[in-house]
C-alpha cells in the first residue's frame, strides 16, 4: 500500500502504452480488463482508507526541484477518495458500454490517458504538478472529440480547447504568485499544497489570486457565461467522450474550488459569495429553462448538467459542512447519473442514428429494459427521495439556506423545474402511439449494455438508501478544511459567517 496513489495514476497510461501492441481484435478486452484492475486498486484504496481520519492519508513525498520547491506529492483524503473512484468506475463503465467500431484501438488507448490525468488531479498536491495533468487532461479528450465525433466534432472540439486553455493560463499566473509570496513568508520555495495552506494573505491580495483560480474552476464547471462551450462538447463528441466528460471532467472544476478557492483565499470566498450565488441561480434555472426547449435528448441532458452543477456551486460557497458535504456527494451522484443517461442516449443513437424526440414516441412499449432503467436515472436526475440525486441536492440546499432563504428557494424551484423537463423528454419519448414505423422493430438492451448500466442503476438505489459510508468519509475532511479557513481568515466577517453557518443552537 506504500505506493497505491502512484500505481492508481499511473498504471492507466503504461497499459495504454501496452496497448499499441495489442492486436486490434483484442484491444476491447483488454482496455476493459485494465479499466476493471484499475476499478479494484480505487477500491482497494477506500477498503485501506481510514475514515476516522480527516487528513491526507497514503503520502507519498519525493523532492523532485527542492531549489524551486518542485516534488512529487501524492495524498488522499475523504474529498478526493470517492472522486478518484468515480473516475475509475466510469472508465470502466463507459468502455464496457463502448459501440465504436472505427479506430476502437486508438480511442481505447486515448481514454486510458484521458483517465491518468483525471485520477492525477485528484490526487496530486504538489500544484505545478496539479497544473500540469490539469492541462494534460485537454489533449485526449480534444482528440476523442475531434477525430470520433458528429459533423462539426473539430469545431466542437478546439472551443473546448481553447475556452479551458485561456483560463487555465490565468491560473498559472495565480499559481506562481502563490509560490513567490510562500518564498516571501519563509525564504525558500515551495509547491506544496499543505504549505500554501498555512499561509495568511491580505484581503486584497486573495481578491485577485482568488479570480486568478475561479476562471479556470469556472470554465470547468461550466458555470455561467462560461458554459457555451459544454452544448457543443456535448452534441459532437461521440457517447464515450460525453460519459467520461460529463462523469468527471466538469468536477475537476467543483474540486478545485473545494480544494483551493475555499482553504487558500477564505477571505476571499466569502467577500464573492454573493455574486456567486446569484451566477449558481442563473445557472440552475436557464439551464433548467433552456433544457426544456431543446428537441435533442442529448442537449437536454448537457442543458440540464448546468443546472445540476449550479447547485453543486451554491452547496460549495455555503461555507460550511452540510453544503459542502452535499455539493461533494452531488458531484458523485450527478456523475453517475448524468454518465448513465448520456450512455441510453447512446444507446438509442445507435439504433435509430437520431437524437431528437420527434422522431420516438412509444418505445416504452418496445424497449421495456431501456424504457425502466431510463425512467430510474431520470427519477434520480429529478432529486427523486430515496434516489443518489435527492441527497447530495437536499444536503447543498439545506447548507446554503443558513446563509440566505430566499436565494434558497430560488435555487430550488430548479428541481421543479428539472422535474419539467426530464418528464417532458421521457413523455414525448417513451409513451403515446408509436409514429414511425422503423421503432416498431428496436432491439432491446442487450447483454453488454445491461452489464455496463445496472451497477449504476444498484448504485442510484443503495446510495440514495444508505449514504451514511460516503457522507461521513467526506464530512469528516470538509469539517478540518472549515476549521482551516477559520484560521486563516484575516477579516473578522469571515470568521463570523463561518462560525455563524456552522453552528446550531449555539454550538458548533
Amino acid at each position: 500500500m506504500d505506493h497505491i496513489l502512484s500505481l492508481i495514476i499511473f498504471f492507466p497510461f503504461v497499459a495504454g502504452l501496452f496497448g499499441f501492441l495489442v492486436n486490434k481484435d483484442s484491444v476491447r478486452a483488454y482496455g476493459i480488463s485494465v479499466s476493471a484492475i484499475e476499478f479494484l486498486l480505487t477500491l482497494v484504496l477506500w477498503v485501506g482508507f481510514d475514515s476516522s481520519n480527516a487528513g491526507y492519508q497514503f503520502v507519498e513525498y519525493t523532492a523532485l526541484i527542492p531549489s524551486f520547491g518542485m516534488s512529487y506529492y501524492l495524498g488522499v483524503d475523504g474529498i478526493s477518495l470517492f472522486l478518484v473512484i468515480l473516475t475509475s468506475l466510469m472508465t470502466m463503465i463507459s468502455l464496457i458500454a463502448l459501440n465504436i467500431e472505427k479506430d476502437a484501438k486508438n480511442l481505447i488507448i486515448s481514454v486510458l490517458f484521458l483517465e491518468m490525468t483525471m485520477v492525477g488531479v485528484f490526487l496530486i498536491l504538489d500544484v505545478i504538478l496539479f497544473y500540469s495533468f490539469w492541462e494534460l487532461s485537454l489533449v485526449p479528450m480534444l482528440y476523442i472529440i475531434g477525430a470520433w465525433g458528429s459533423a462539426r466534432r473539430v469545431y466542437a472540439a478546439i472551443k473546448f480547447f481553447l475556452y479551458t486553455f485561456a483560463g487555465s493560463v490565468l491560473m498559472l499566473v495565480g499559481i506562481l504568485y502563490m509560490g513567490f509570496l510562500y518564498h516571501e513568508a519563509t525564504g525558500i520555495w515551495s509547491f506544496a499544497l499543505p504549505d500554501w495552506y498555512l499561509l495568511q494573505i491580505p484581503l486584497q491580495m486573495q481578491l485577485w489570486l482568488f479570480g486568478a483560480f475561479f476562471l479556470a474552476f469556472a470554465i470547468k464547471v461550466p458555470m455561467f457565461p462560461f458554459h457555451t462551450w459544454l452544448p457543443y462538447a456535448h452534441g459532437q463528441a461521440p457517447t464515450i467522450g460525453s460519459i467520461i466528460l460529463a462523469a468527471v471532467l466538469l468536477k475537476m472544476g467543483s474540486y478545485g474550488f473545494v480544494r483551493f478557492s475555499l482553504p487558500l483565499f477564505p477571505d476571499a470566498s466569502v467577500y464573492f459569495l454573493m455574486p456567486i450565488a446569484i451566477i449558481a441561480i442563473i445557472m440552475v434555472i436557464y439551464g433548467a429553462m433552456v433544457a426544456y426547449a431543446q428537441e435533442d435528448m442529448k442537449q437536454v441532458i448537457a442543458y440540464s448538467s448546468i443546472s445540476h452543477m449550479g447547485i453543486v456551486v451554491l452547496g460549495t460557497f455555503a461555507m460550511n459542512a452540510e453544503g459542502i458535504t452535499g455539493s461533494i456527494f452531488l458531484m458523485l451522484s450527478h456523475g453517475i447519473v448524468s454518465g448513465a443517461l448520456f450512455m441510453l442516449v447512446g444507446v438509442i443513437y445507435d439504433r435509430r442514428h437520431t437524437k431528437l424526440m420527434s422522431e420516438f414516441g412509444g418505445i416504452a412499449s418496445v424497449m421495456p429494459n431501456f424504457a425502466t432503467i431510463y425512467g430510474i436515472m431520470l427519477m434520480a436526475s429529478v432529486g427523486l427521495p430515496l434516489s443518489v440525486g435527492f441527497v447530495g441536492e437536499f444536503l447543498s440546499l439545506v447548507g446554503f439556506y443558513k446563509v440566505n432563504w430566499v436565494m434558497t428557494l430560488m435555487a430550488g424551484s430548479g428541481i421543479i423545474l428539472g422535474a419539467v423537463y426530464m418528464l417532458n423528454l421521457y413523455k414525448k419519448s417513451f409513451f403515446g402511439p408509436i409514429t414511425h414505423e422503423e421503432n416498431r422493430t428496436l432491439k432491446d438492451l442487450n447483454g453488454k449494455e445491461l452489464t455496463a448500466l445496472i451497477p449504476l442503476v444498484a448504485l442510484v438505489v443503495i446510495l440514495g438508501v444508505f449514504p451514511k459510508p460516503v457522507l461521513s468519509t467526506i464530512d469528516m475532511s470538509v469539517k478540518k478544511m472549515l476549521s482551516l479557513m477559520e484560521q486563516k481568515a484575516v477579516e473578522n466577517d469571515t470568521r463570523d459567517l463561518i462560525i455563524n453557518v456552522n453552528s446550531i443552537g449555539g454550538k458548533r
